[in-house]
């Protein structure tokens, strides 16, 4: 079901799904297919594979970091 979030428009995820692709608050989704009837995503990790790769570097960060995209972007 399509719901008004805001000025958005946001989907709800069956729990399968969710379970399935191990779905937290705060993922990202990518919409890897689309068509008029279907919709195939799958979970964006290239966020999570930078911080292994700086943590392979042996960069250290606080115990409670954790990267925020508008943050970081924000002017």
């Amino acid at each position: 079901m399509v719901s008004r979030w805001g000025n958005s428009l946001g989907v709800r995820l069956p729990r399968a799904l969710v379970d399935d692709l191990g779905l937290k608050p705060g993922d990202e989704l990518a919409v890897v297919a689309a068509t008029s009837t279907r919709i195939e995503v799958m979970k964006d990790v290239r966020r999570a594979q930078a911080v292994d790769r700086m943590r392979a570097r042996r960069l250290r960060f606080p115990e409670s970091y954790a990267f925020d995209r508008d943050e970081a972007n924000a002017r």
